[in-house]
């Protein structure tokens, strides 16, 4: 199978997650007028045994086309990626089938655009297309495990 990643916007990533970025005016002017804040972008959830952390992820970027056969979801809590540099990166995504991945789908970032994955959401492994790939991750730290992986038949996601 080969799937196309398609442009990241709200509207088709919805399903999965939100998008973060500063699309359109500014929520809020502070700092004096220095600075627009774009408020509450992202549908956080942590779970009631869960709290919030942010850790580093670097990431060995990955050539086009890529050969997906993983893919994994996160039960207990939704996992933010936002780029430590302007690069684009590449998310691959499926809904959930009677607690296996559906079809896949797969999107390609702008530069300065993050993602939020929501709460058990099927997602490829972090997938940056250049250097550094490096990330700051917003997922739940907790005592349970909150990771499910999944081997998939391996299929081809083009630009």
């Amino acid at each position: 199978m080969e799937i196309k990643a398609l442009p990241l916007t709200r509207e088709a990533f919805a399903p999965f997650g939100d998008v973060l970025d500063t699309a359109g005016d500014p929520d809020k002017i502070i700092n004096r007028g220095m600075c627009g804040r774009y408020h509450d972008r992202a549908e956080l959830d942590f779970g009631p045994e869960g709290r919030a952390g942010i850790s580093l992820f670097k990431a060995i970027p990955r050539e086009m086309p890529y050969i997906c056969d993983l893919l994994e979801r996160h039960p207990e809590g939704s996992q933010a990626f936002i780029p430590m540099s302007m690069d684009q990166f590449l998310i691959i995504v499926a809904p959930d089938d009677g607690g296996k991945p559906g079809t896949p789908a797969a999107f390609i970032s702008e530069a300065g655009q993050g993602i939020n994955f929501h709460r058990g959401t099927w997602h490829g492994v972090l997938t940056p297309l250049h250097e550094p790939g490096l990330f700051a991750v917003v997922d739940r730290i907790g005592a349970t495990p909150n990771l499910e992986e999944v081997d998939v038949p391996p299929f081809t996601v083009t630009l």
